[in-house]
């Protein structure tokens, strides 16, 4: 099969969407099927992905969910969906979130350049967890939802990473969906083979996998390790992630101001380079706030053998269980963290036996099942959609005289 996989989000800039695709991609390609990948594309010296379809450089952050999102805003998006669709026929086009008013919406809008058996199949990875909106973002929301519904009615399948996803999505688009959640790359995660960053081999480290956004909860973390410090003078914090300059030197100000050390900044790694991150430390912290449909990260951490601290909060329940993986500490609560760290960076036998269950959670979230799922539902939809065409095509033409009675 030829499959088409749109990402509104520019892949230069790595976050769960733009990972799920990239593995999605790798794994439908293992299994003999032919990807393209087709996303916003800027410059910041990460090589994309061989199938990816660079669609335009005029990218803008927006500010949603507590997050920012890098999304092509390109007046000439429309001609170049159009131009792609032409060059590259598809058997299935994969819309990640099919509700982002930018390049998934164009694709949808394109549906005529496709044939009429190609399956359309939308992704929805997003959850919030408030729905408090002003007046004004009340209208728009209105607005916005009517439109999407009628564009929403040309999926032929719909998908959501987690129970909490689907919540999230139905609000808008009430309807079928097929719950098939995150994978991660256990091959690599759990590799045993793969050696720790040197220079940090001693002491004791945690691990911090993320952006610097207050909905990640790296300042309570921060508050934290100082506690943990207090006890364990030997604790190290790695901080990895798409981290921009003035970010990181807004918290390295924090920082020395507390005169709080042995906290290193990494920035985006390679998937490899971040394996390595992953064997390095002693325990993974995941301190997120709210808005979390799932938990790659935690993921991660469990296959290449690491306990999880995590907040307590919906999307990460559904990954790991309390006292079983990791600890689940209350969101937001700094002595709680401290002290869950402090409790497994002391006990090596502990740590171990949490470790052991998170490979087995892991395993089950594996890339080669996840990728086996989402293949079936696509040859699922693609015979409904060819028999529905063919009995459309094999329905007799009305005669002259039922076409005047019509026009009558």
């Amino acid at each position: 099969m030829h499959i088409g996989l749109i990402s509104p989000y520019d892949f230069a800039y790595p976050g769960g969407v733009t990972k799920h695709i990239a593995n999605l991609s790798s794994q439908l390609q293992e299994l003999g099927h032919q990807t393209r990948i087709i996303a916003p594309l800027s410059h910041n010296g990460v090589a994309p992905p061989p199938e990816l379809i660079p669609l335009s450089r005029f990218i803008v952050p927006v500010r949603y969910n507590g997050s920012r999102a890098r999304l092509c805003l390109s007046p000439f998006m429309r001609q170049t969906v159009r131009r792609i669709l032409r060059q590259h026929p598809l058997d299935v086009i994969h819309l990640h979130e099919p509700a982002n008013p930018t390049l998934p919406r164009v694709v949808l809008q394109e549906v005529a350049e496709l044939t009429p058996e190609t399956v359309i199949v939308g992704t929805f990875h997003a959850y919030r967890e408030s729905y408090r909106l002003s007046g004004l973002e009340r209208l728009v929301h209105c607005a916005y939802r009517t439109f999407s519904r009628d564009l929403a009615a040309r999926l032929d399948g719909r998908i959501a990473v987690s129970a909490l996803a689907l919540q999230h999505a139905s609000r808008v688009f009430p309807g079928s969906y097929r719950v098939i959640p995150n994978g991660v790359d256990v091959n690599l995660f759990g590799d045993t083979r793969i050696a720790p960053l040197p220079e940090f081999q001693d002491g004791l480290n945690i691990l911090f996998v993320g952006r610097l956004e207050v909905r990640k909860g790296v300042h309570c973390l921060l508050e934290a390790f100082a506690r943990v410090k207090n006890v364990l003078p030997q604790a190290r914090l790695l901080v990895v992630g798409p981290h921009s300059a003035r970010e990181t030197n807004s918290l390295q100000n924090l920082l020395r101001s507390w005169g709080l050390r042995d906290v290193h900044f990494l920035g985006y790694l390679s998937e490899k380079e971040l394996a390595r991150c992953y064997r390095t430390a002693h325990v993974f912290c995941a301190p997120s706030l709210s808005s979390e449909s799932f938990g790659v990260v935690l993921l991660e951490a469990m296959a290449a053998g690491l306990p999880v601290v995590a907040s307590d909060i919906a999307g990460y329940r559904t990954i790991m269980k309390h006292q079983e993986e990791g600890y689940l500490v209350p969101p937001g609560d700094v002595e709680a963290i401290a002290d869950a760290l402090v409790a497994l960076l002391c006990q090596p036998e502990l740590r171990r036996a949490m470790a052991a269950r998170g490979r087995t959670t892991a395993a089950r979230y594996a890339w080669d099942r996840i990728a086996a799922d989402v293949l079936s539902f696509y040859m699922e939809l693609y015979a409904e959609k060819r028999a529905k065409h063919r009995q459309f095509c094999q329905m007799p033409l009305p005669g002259p005289s039922q076409r005047i009675e019509r026009v009558n």
